[in-house]
């Protein structure tokens, strides 16, 4: 696996500073590529020609920056300097992004966690422990409000028989779901097409086994993510690395812990309905433009839950969420 180490070279870091630019750019070459790994002001990008370290461009730094400029996931355009480190020249718009608040005191950082993520894999196990749905609503919502396609993995299948039956509520409302064990085998041939070819970001509580699923897969991948996933987890001021570990048949897996504290921090009580599938099309046929769907007459919401259209849980976890609950 390629773990490319920080530059000791200075010269890079004059170039970003506005030093001598004639000196580094002689026979410099422009490249696009992908950002695969962030550490503390270098990232590490993969063109077409190999991984160039890099540093951010001055001018991209000018102002009070509100979030990451470059970020896991950015695809960039850069200048590969004459000793071979780079610098990135542009950050392409993303498509979207995986954003955590942190609060500072000069106001809220938006926190990229991974930018231009294809789907968002969430790993629950079926028992030991047991799965908690409600987590998983949490998380699905934050996914619909940035638009990120969503897929369920299912574990330890072997340790129940009613697997599907957990999680068939979510099959219903067009998730896919794979059902999952490192046991007998089951699933990991489709776990491992629909990673293939996409960026990917893996979350879910700890002990469903994700490592496990990862080194089926790919032997030592899932030792290497929860590396990272232990770095990340040990606090904001110590020193980690955000990295995309690449999968032999094409795409990418980063480990984004964190996933519960992210807060819905822009989403407003009256918007909750729309990040449920089961209600947002029920929400036109309201008597009550404004209704909470909690007590209001001719709600289309109540009655559908009243019906059996709406599983009583999902029902409850929106509830939760509008009132700012976990």
């Amino acid at each position: 696996m390629f773990r490319p180490e920080r530059s000791r070279r200075t010269k890079p870091l004059d170039y970003a500073r506005g030093g001598d630019k004639r000196k580094h750019l002689t026979n410099a070459t422009q490249r696009q590529g992908l950002i695969v790994k962030a550490q503390s002001g270098f990232f590490t990008v993969e063109t077409g020609e190999g991984f160039v370290i890099c540093q951010l461009r001055g001018k991209l730094k000018q102002g009070r920056a509100t979030g990451d400029i470059a970020a896991l996931g950015d695809r960039v355009q850069i200048t590969v300097l004459t000793d071979g480190s780079g610098v990135v020249e542009k950050v392409e718009e993303r498509q979207r992004a995986i954003i955590r608040l942190d609060p500072r005191p000069q106001g809220m950082y938006q926190q990229v966690l991974l930018a231009n993520a294809d789907q968002a894999v969430f790993v629950f196990a079926c028992a030991n422990p047991n799965p908690k749905l409600r987590m998983l609503d949490r998380f699905l919502v934050i996914t619909e409000k940035q638009r990120i396609p969503a897929v369920v993995i299912a574990n330890k299948t072997d340790l129940v028989e009613n697997a599907e039956e957990l999680f068939s509520v979510y099959e219903s409302l067009g998730y896919r779901v794979i059902y999952t064990s490192t046991k007998t085998g089951a699933g990991l041939d489709e776990l491992k097409s629909q990673l293939t070819g996409k960026i990917s970001a893996l979350a879910g509580p700890s002990g469903v086994g994700k490592s496990s699923l990862l080194n089926m897969i790919q032997p030592g991948l899932g030792l290497a993510v929860n590396e990272i996933s232990m770095a990340l987890n040990r606090g904001r001021h110590t020193t980690v690395t955000r990295q995309l570990f690449a999968l032999e048949g094409g795409g990418y897996v980063a480990d984004t812990p964190g996933w519960k504290s992210l807060a819905l921090w822009d989403t407003e009580a009256v918007e909750m309905d729309a990040y449920f599938p089961e209600l947002r099309d029920l929400v036109p046929h309201c008597q009550f433009s404004d209704c909470t769907h909690k007590h209001e007459p001719g709600c289309a919401v109540l009655k559908a839950l009243k019906d059996g259209k709406i599983h009583p849980e999902r029902y409850d976890s929106y509830l939760r969420l509008r009132a700012g609950q976990e």
